[in-house]
């Protein structure tokens, strides 16, 4: 009886690691949804930037696109960076957003209608684009060093507004 457990434990064992081997495996030969998405908007040339410099060295912009994405579900730092966004361009910026130089969009990236910006941004979860375009053309960044602001409201507003004069050739 023990001899006829045990050699079933071990067979079950053997299969559990066969199983993860052939889904592992499966998986690295098979692309993605989402490696597809990417692929397809790589032929995407609108969007672009140079390959070492940050969108602050590269262009003086036209037009600014701030884009803050989100879930249906928030939490208070995911609020909070869309709100202290909005709050920089609003009150550093009034004249650039009346006139639609600077726009700030919030996007909640779950939405069915909202694909083609969640795509052509390529934003997963939450996060904060800035889109510098120029002669028509977008220079998309995520720009993650908000996340580490968020506690700070002067110190995050301070980072913002220089990275958007910069933007500005200010």
């Amino acid at each position: 009886m023990k001899k006829t457990l045990v050699a079933i434990l071990i067979g079950l064992f053997v299969l559990v690691i066969l199983f993860f081997v052939f889904k592992n495996n499966r998986q690295l030969s098979t692309p993605s949804a989402t490696d597809n998405l990417i692929s397809a908007n790589k032929d995407i040339s609108s969007v672009t930037s140079n390959d070492n410099l940050t969108i602050e060295e590269e262009i003086v912009a036209e037009k600014i696109e701030v884009v803050h994405f989100h879930a249906t579900q928030q939490c208070w730092s995911c609020l909070t960076v869309g709100e202290y966004a909005l709050k920089t361009i609003k009150e550093k910026f009034p004249e650039e957003y009346k006139s639609g130089k600077i726009v700030f969009r919030d996007i909640n990236g779950e939405l069915p209608a909202n694909r083609d910006i969640v795509v052509k941004y390529q934003a997963g979860g939450s996060s904060l684009f800035v889109n510098a375009i120029k002669a028509g053309k977008d220079h998309i960044k995520e720009d993650i060093d908000v996340w580490r602001l968020v506690t700070d409201e002067s110190q995050f507003i301070n980072y913002f507004q220089n990275k958007l004069n910069k933007l500005l050739g200010n």
